[in-house]
């Protein structure tokens, strides 16, 4: 699985006639499936992300991009393995799709642009620096849902699978060396968020569109995507204005409203491209960054953590598949 994160576009910016991105649209959207009521979880990123990975639902500090690295205050645990509190670095007792590959002897690796030092994350009660890009230096912490969790960011093999994206050619070069689950996060202005960039490049969705031109056909030429590979480009979260929610998940117990001024993240889309799905097709039923996880881990054959595990939440199944799981 190979999960590329794009930033803060609605369904009709990214996958409308009028996108700027043309390589995603006129030449990936014709090799995959695109789901087109595919839903963030919340506002801002981070909670999307944080969703994405351990299925845990958003808090106030996560909502807030977490621009103080604290601690999670914990106040026990709820329904569904859900973390009552809030705060950044999760407990140790709070796992990821991470922490499950790893104990079903799977690999999995997250690949950072711009990260540079592997496993880099904010002292623990201090600010976070990478709230603003820097020329020469785009890489978000908030945008790195691995390292809010003690589980990873406690054991010496964050330094081997949390990484700068320049280790992922390498990594490609054969299927023993790919991961399970490879995670990209573009830097802040090739993941389309800032815009114009801070090194003058034009940034939102046309320097998004040119990293994926760049990275996605080195993936797909990949000796693990041709064996039985899936890519999934998604997007963490409409504008702020689309608030809109899907697919049964209940309420989150540490926030009144997910999206800060309403239900949930708003309507992106997805794109999978894969042999395992019919090319240039579409698939209308409801998924979010839930779905996403559950998804994950169905193929892996993991247990739901979180909201992945939610009463009446739909992973990908034969409407995705096409009866070829």
């Amino acid at each position: 699985m190979f999960v590329i994160n794009l930033e803060n576009e609605d369904y009709a910016t990214t996958w409308g006639t009028s996108s700027p991105a043309q390589y995603l649209n006129g030449t990936l959207v014709a090799q995959g499936k695109l789901l087109t009521q595919y839903y963030g979880i919340g506002h801002a990123s981070l909670d999307n992300y944080i969703a994405q990975i351990s299925g845990q639902s958003p808090n106030p500090t996560t909502q807030g991009d977490c621009v103080k690295y604290v601690e999670f205050a914990s106040k026990g645990t709820g329904a569904y393995g859900q973390a009552l509190g809030q705060g950044c670095a999760y407990p140790a007792s709070v796992k990821t799709i991470g922490d499950q590959l790893t104990a079903a002897g799977k690999t999995w690796g997250a690949y950072q642009e711009d990260m540079g030092t592997p496993c880099r994350h904010p002292v623990i009660g201090q600010d976070d620096p990478t709230v603003v890009a820097r020329k020469g230096d785009m890489y978000a912490t908030r945008h790195d849902p691995f390292v809010y969790f003690h589980s990873i960011i406690d054991s010496p093999t964050c330094a081997t699978r949390v990484v700068d994206l320049k280790r992922l050619a390498t990594d490609l070069q054969s299927v023993a060396t790919t991961p399970n689950l490879v995670y990209i996060t573009p830097n802040l202005c090739h993941d389309g968020h800032d815009s114009p960039c801070v090194d003058g490049q034009p940034g939102g969705l046309v320097s998004a569109d040119r990293f994926l031109a760049a990275e996605v056909p080195k993936i797909l030429a990949s000796p693990a995507y041709k064996a039985d590979g899936m890519l999934v480009i998604t997007v963490d979260e409409a504008s702020f204005a689309k608030a809109e929610a899907c697919c049964h998940t209940p309420a989150s117990p540490n926030v009144a409203k997910p999206g800060l001024s309403g239900p949930g993240g708003g309507r992106v889309g997805t794109l999978l491209v894969s042999s395992q799905v019919a090319a240039g097709t579409t698939d209308a039923t409801p998924y979010n960054h839930y779905a996403l996880l559950c998804s994950i881990e169905d193929i892996f054959g993991l247990a739901h953590l979180g909201f992945a595990g939610a009463p009446g939440l739909a992973c990908f199944g034969k409407d995705v598949y096409d009866g070829s799981p």
